[in-house]
């Protein structure tokens, strides 16, 4: 019997898919793919909700994951995707946003909420910047380092092996190829960038499917 699972993606502005004026992001992408599926014939149907906000860290997130989980939740199964961190090692007039042990603990008490509805639970990478905006203080006043982005992903990589959860590494496939799959701003990816971020993750909403 055919099910009916939602799929919540909480995050930034990565999750939200600014930039590309051509997909609408990687979220909307696999939206689009489980609808097609639907469609076609004989798959669970699978409902993604982007929650992605422009500019938030894990301090928003811990705020209203446990609302957005109460108001948005099937029955039947849910997934969970949680994408943060660019904008918590940011640094803003000499202060960091969230610090990798404040990171850390928003991260775990999100997933404790998480927990509560589904065991299905996705921690996504931060990916790397630009070298040009590496260490460059940019118009909205962040700076950002690739040497805090290895931080920072350690963090949810060691989160995800202890509890069992699993680790989407856009980082690693974003690596080599990074000024070539990043916008013009050097953060948010480009179209093509978003494209192979829903590549990666088609495999891991298929079985849901």
């Amino acid at each position: 019997m055919k099910k009916m699972i939602y799929g919540l993606f909480f995050g930034d502005s990565i999750t939200y898919g600014e930039y590309d004026g051509v997909f609408g992001g990687w979220v909307d992408i696999l939206k689009r793919y489980a609808l097609q599926k639907y469609n076609e014939g004989e798959t669970n149907e699978l409902i993604l909700f982007n929650l992605g906000i422009g500019g938030e860290t894990t301090e928003g997130l811990i705020k209203r994951i446990p609302y957005e989980m109460a108001a948005r939740n099937s029955a039947e199964g849910n997934i969970i995707f949680i994408g943060y961190g660019a904008n918590d090692l940011a640094i803003k007039n000499g202060i960091q946003m969230v610090d990798p042990e404040d990171f850390k603990r928003n991260i775990l008490t999100a997933i404790q909420h998480a927990k509560q509805y589904s065991e299905d639970i996705y921690l996504v990478s931060i990916l790397p910047f630009s070298k040009k905006v590496d260490g460059v203080v940019v118009a909205s006043g962040k700076l950002r380092t690739n040497e805090e982005v290895i931080i920072y992903n350690q963090i949810l990589k060691d989160i995800a092996t202890e509890n069992s959860l699993i680790y989407i590494d856009f980082y690693s496939a974003f690596l080599e190829d990074k000024e070539f799959l990043l916008s013009a701003d050097g953060v948010h990816p480009n179209e093509k960038g978003y494209g192979m971020m829903a590549e990666i993750a088609i495999p891991v909403i298929e079985k849901y499917l």
